[in-house]
């Protein structure tokens, strides 16, 4: 069904017709129910501390609801920023970006993790928030670097296998990726961690697991403008990661069609067959920016993107 409806690059409206803010988030799928949780950027640019028109005030993280991908209920902010105190992580001046949402079977607490920074992005930490519900309210209980080092862009990932959650960030100035194991309660990590990609520059990065190895889609480091999307292959999660080319089929331009990867979300009907989520920023009109969804393929042994 997804093929059928979903126009990649349009608006993106939810049951109340208001178009959906869920920016360079994630979706957890439990119950038969999808959650899809990112960035509320429904509001006006301000100015970045380089003078240039193209951030906004943190408003918080959405979430929206739905059992078919297609009709999506908005479940209302679940983690809010805080204007009420200038020094906390999520006052409206700071950074709130690419939150994620896993459920921890150890404690059975939903756990949100995001990027924390400041405006000029020198604080380079990860924030953690839990909650009873997917749905929230996630209460949120501080921020971190992870084995005292800078995290920027970042994700969560759950492995089918274990169950074991992974942190995966960009490090050391976004030269070098990170990859290191969660607590058993999700909500700190283990002192060791691996390097990848080492002087590559990668970003945004999406994990899924396919055939018994793990794969990888990143961007490179070009700010809000897009560039070559590229994937990577490791037999474990802190594995050696093996970096492959450019995932995206008929890209003439080399900007993964205009967009940045966010997630893969498996399809569990089609086995060789994921949604690759991606975002399409609209740098001095950050509310308008929009959602790419498209299959990503593994029928050939390698992650294949197609427009359509």
């Amino acid at each position: 069904m997804i093929r059928e409806i979903f126009i990649p690059g349009t608006v993106v409206n939810d049951t109340e017709g208001s178009p959906v803010q869920a920016h360079g988030g994630g979706i957890l799928a439990i119950g038969g129910m999808y959650y899809w949780y990112g960035e509320n950027k429904d509001g006006a640019n301000v100015s970045a501390p380089s003078g240039q028109m193209d951030r906004l005030d943190v408003i918080g993280v959405s979430c929206y609801s739905s059992r078919d991908l297609i009709t999506w209920k908005n479940e209302g902010i679940v983690l809010s920023s805080r204007p009420d105190d200038p020094a906390h992580d999520l006052h409206p001046s700071q950074v709130l970006e690419r939150p994620k949402v896993v459920f921890c079977p150890a404690t059975e607490k939903y756990v949100l993790w995001a990027h924390v920074d400041s405006p000029d992005y020198t604080k380079a930490r990860v924030g953690v928030a839990i909650s009873d519900s997917p749905t929230g309210p996630f209460e949120y209980l501080g921020s971190f670097r992870p084995n005292d080092e800078e995290s920027r862009d970042m994700t969560v990932y759950v492995d089918p296998a274990d169950g074991a959650g992974y942190l995966v960030y960009s490090s050391e100035g976004n030269a070098t990726t990170h990859i290191t194991r969660l607590a058993p309660d999700f909500l700190s990590v283990e002192a060791k961690f691996k390097r990848a990609f080492e002087r590559e520059f990668r970003e945004a990065p999406a994990l899924f697991t396919w055939s018994g190895k793990y794969y990888m889609v990143t961007s490179g480091c070009t700010g809000w403008d897009p560039n070559p999307a590229r994937w990577h292959v490791a037999d474990a999660p802190m594995g050696e990661w093996v970096t492959g080319g450019d995932p995206c089929i008929g890209d003439a331009k080399g900007t993964t069609f205009d967009a940045q990867s966010t997630f893969v979300l498996p399809l569990l009907s089609e086995p060789d067959q994921f949604i690759f989520l991606a975002d399409r920023w609209h740098r001095y009109n950050l509310r308008d920016s929009r959602y790419v969804w498209l299959l990503l393929d593994m029928s050939s042994g390698e992650p294949r993107i197609g427009w359509r």
